[in-house]
């Protein structure tokens, strides 16, 4: 058995509502179970508010459970998220070499990789400009465009492989399947069946904050689209 990089077991996350909705606590997480071995390719499945993005923040160490256990080896996590943003005052160039700093890279490293981060990026001009005046895409693009050149050991991705222009999905695409060739740990959420079907092997799904089933993609895959054939029957 590969080594396990990070294990979560009987994890919860809780956030405290507005008063407008009742005020209290939410559980956006209540009890997820994970093992997460280096070279592994897992999709995380579930309906809106499920707790996936959330998951992913606890895997990166964003957030810490409020119930449970998180164990870690040494690791660095990449987290690719639309909600996740970079310091929006600072260029693109320096939110690169923050990020880089951040998964352990020394400066002297991520200022060596910055022209390829530009160039992969396809930023241009805009690379040197701050952060506030990019798109939602062009944003994703130097992201992604870091993570690739910082090689984190784990690749967190919320639901951005489909941001930006074609051209530079294929590419972006292209780039993530060679790296899972040589190894690379991905977690991938993601309401597309079909992205997760062509780039993970395993599959988790967490309903209602709640691991429901782990396993092999297809199988998992069979027992969520059944449940939701069920649902559908219902109503």
């Amino acid at each position: 058995m590969s080594e396990i990089l990070v294990e979560l077991e009987h994890v919860g996350v809780a956030f405290h509502a507005q008063r407008s909705i009742g005020g209290g606590r939410f559980w956006a997480i209540e009890d997820v179970n994970l093992q997460l071995r280096r070279g592994d390719r897992l999709g995380v499945i579930g309906r809106n508010g499920a707790g996936k993005s959330t998951l992913l923040r606890v895997i990166a160490g964003i957030l810490a459970p409020d119930r449970g256990k998180v164990r870690r080896g040494p690791v660095s996590c990449q987290l690719l998220a639309l909600s996740l943003g970079f310091v929006p005052y600072l260029s693109g160039r320096d939110n690169a070499v923050l990020s880089g700093l951040l998964l352990g890279l020394r400066r002297r490293e991520i200022i060596a990789r910055l022209p390829a981060i530009r160039e992969f990026s396809e930023l241009g001009e805009f690379f040197d400009e701050p952060i506030a005046t990019y798109s939602a895409g062009m944003s994703m693009r130097l992201a992604f465009s870091v993570a690739m050149q910082a090689e984190p050991d784990v690749l967190l991705i919320d639901e951005v492989l489909a941001v930006g222009d074609s051209e530079f999905q294929e590419k972006s695409g292209a780039a993530l399947r060679e790296r899972m060739r040589e190894g690379q740990t991905v977690v991938l959420v993601s309401h597309s069946e079909e992205q997760i079907k062509k780039r993970c092997d395993r599959v988790l799904w967490i309903e209602h904050g709640r691991s429901v089933l782990e396993g092999a993609r297809d199988e998992v895959f069979a027992a969520y689209n059944a449940a939701l054939h069920h649902v559908a029957e219902a109503v």
